[in-house]
């Protein structure tokens, strides 16, 4: 299983819009670093769910549930569906870039990036991180 951080506007669609639906097609995604890590996803893979812009932080975990395909807006590009697991956090932005254990994550290196790999022990920090915040 490998492990992702996944960006969205709450503007555009929020932590509680996933939750209501159930899933969503993670698509829209017009980066060519970003549509690569999304090809690599597979099904049961994880997902930090990163609410940016407004109060920037992790707020949730999700699951992919289908893998790669083509974007339906847009067939160049890639999507994959994705499901709620569960709230966390808030972990934000500040706390992460304060986190040395943190400071070569790709959120912290590549901060535009809107997919992005996570590694183990990054998932787990970021999951102590959040349950010292519970």
């Amino acid at each position: 299983m490998a492990y992702w951080l996944m960006k969205s506007e709450p503007s555009s669609y929020s932590w509680d819009d996933l939750v209501e639906d159930g899933k969503t097609e993670w698509d829209g995604v017009r980066n060519n670093a970003a549509r690569l890590h999304l090809r690599a996803m597979a099904v049961g893979d994880q997902a930090f769910f990163y609410r940016s812009l407004t109060e920037p932080a992790v707020v949730g975990i999700m699951r992919v549930s289908r893998g790669p395909a083509a974007d339906p807006k847009d067939k160049a590009w890639v999507s994959v569906e994705v499901t709620p697991l569960g709230a966390i956090g808030p972990v934000t932005l500040k706390r992460i870039k304060g986190n040395p254990r943190l400071a070569a994550m790709e959120l912290v290196r590549q901060s535009r990036l809107s997919v992005a790999p996570v590694r183990e022990e990054e998932w787990a920090e970021v999951l102590r991180m959040a349950a010292a915040a519970a």
